[in-house]
């Protein structure tokens, strides 16, 4: 009898890593059977049983899921009565907490033999430790990308195993051979989403334009992750009329962390990327200071770098809200420029930062947990 699993991601990045995993999956169990919800990428692996449904999943904010809660409603009925009726021996669950911890909890009581694995685990540890030990009442395991993460799942009880984190992977497969940094390339790096390079570019131009002035000989180039954000970066640099200080590409992000000497980048995955590539960087953040003063509120964490709060400690300079200005960001990019000892002293720090992410495999490891529970 095939063993079943049923499988829901809700966005891009859960959908590329759900893919590589039941990749793996499918290699190990002979006779398996995938339905669920995803992208394209899962959608090629799995086949017909699997809806592509990312492109209206994948939302952003509380204002646009409440102004589409009909269709998540729908999507979650109708995702849940499909469940119940393929009864699948996993149910297993990428990233996506919104949806998929409701899902699991809906799934548990509807569906009690079904076991629940969480693929990336939510990071309530920052902003909702409330809500572990419930996920201990409708998870049979959590599968972590940080070694940090299951000691506070396991205080509850639930049981969490760290995989590795499968950036590594992606990373390693699109590292330069011999590339050897450029000490006068700056690179700027503002975020993935429009709102973010609204707040953050304009001011990571201003600091271009002063260590410019300080140092003739550098250069400064901006990776966006999008055609329609290149636009957007373009209109702001013809806006600022500073001509062509600084080069615009669309794509390029893992190629400019291993070219340039240092960088400016702002809080996301992306720092996490530059740390493995052994890039000298300062974070920076802004948001809507309502938006932050709530945040502050919320989130329990001294640090909100994922390299410091991996490391423990303040590897990186966080320059977070009236922080991040061109004055104190020019100032942490020149002290980059003119030590070559201190660039090589992070870089040390950040080799050994990013050695704790758990090498190559991930995925593997990861499809292994989920093999092992289709064994019970």
């Amino acid at each position: 009898m095939p063993k079943r699993v049923y499988v829901v991601a809700g966005e891009l990045s859960g959908d590329a890593h759900g893919a590589g995993l039941l990749r793996s999956l499918q290699a190990m169990v002979t006779d398996l059977e995938i339905c669920g919800a995803g992208g394209p990428e899962m959608a090629a692996v799995a086949g017909a049983g699997l809806r592509d449904w990312v492109e209206d999943a994948a939302v952003m904010g509380v204002w646009e899921v409440l102004k589409r809660y009909g269709w998540f409603k729908a999507r979650f009925a109708e995702m849940l009565a499909e469940i119940q009726e393929f009864a699948p021996d996993v149910l297993l669950l990428v990233d996506y907490p919104g949806f998929n911890l409701r899902f699991a909890d809906a799934v548990k009581q509807a569906c009690p033999q079904t076991r629940i694995l969480y693929y990336i685990s939510p990071k309530v540890w920052a902003w909702n430790k409330q809500r572990i030990p419930k996920m201990a009442r409708f998870l049979d395991e959590v599968l972590c990308l940080f070694p940090f993460e299951p000691p506070i799942f396991q205080k509850v009880g639930l049981k969490a195993t760290f995989v590795g984190n499968p950036l590594v992977d992606e990373l390693e497969a699109q590292r330069i051979p011999n590339v050897m940094p450029d000490g006068l390339l700056v690179g700027l790096f503002p975020g993935s989403r429009e709102r973010e390079i609204a707040r953050l570019f304009p001011m990571m131009i201003e600091t271009a334009k002063r260590l410019k002035s300080w140092g003739n000989l550098l250069t400064f180039e901006v990776p966006a992750a999008s055609a329609k954000l290149a636009a957007q970066i373009r209109a702001l640099l013809a806006e600022a009329e500073v001509g062509d200080l600084i080069t615009v590409t669309t794509g390029g992000s893992h190629s400019l962390m291993q070219r340039a000497g240092c960088a400016v980048i702002a809080s996301g995955t992306a720092t996490l990327e530059a740390a493995y590539y052994g890039l000298p960087y300062c974070l920076v953040y802004r948001m809507a200071p309502l938006t932050y003063l709530m945040a502050k509120l919320l989130v329990k964490i001294e640090r909100v770098g994922l390299v410091n709060i991996l490391a423990g400690e303040g590897v990186i300079e966080e320059l977070i809200q009236s922080r991040a200005e061109p004055v104190a960001v020019s100032r942490a990019l020149r002290e980059f420029l003119e030590s070559p000892e201190k660039r090589k002293a992070l870089r040390v720090k950040l080799a050994a930062t990013t050695a704790m992410l758990g090498g190559l495999g991930a995925h593997e490891r990861a499809a292994r947990a989920v093999a092992g529970w289709l064994q019970v």
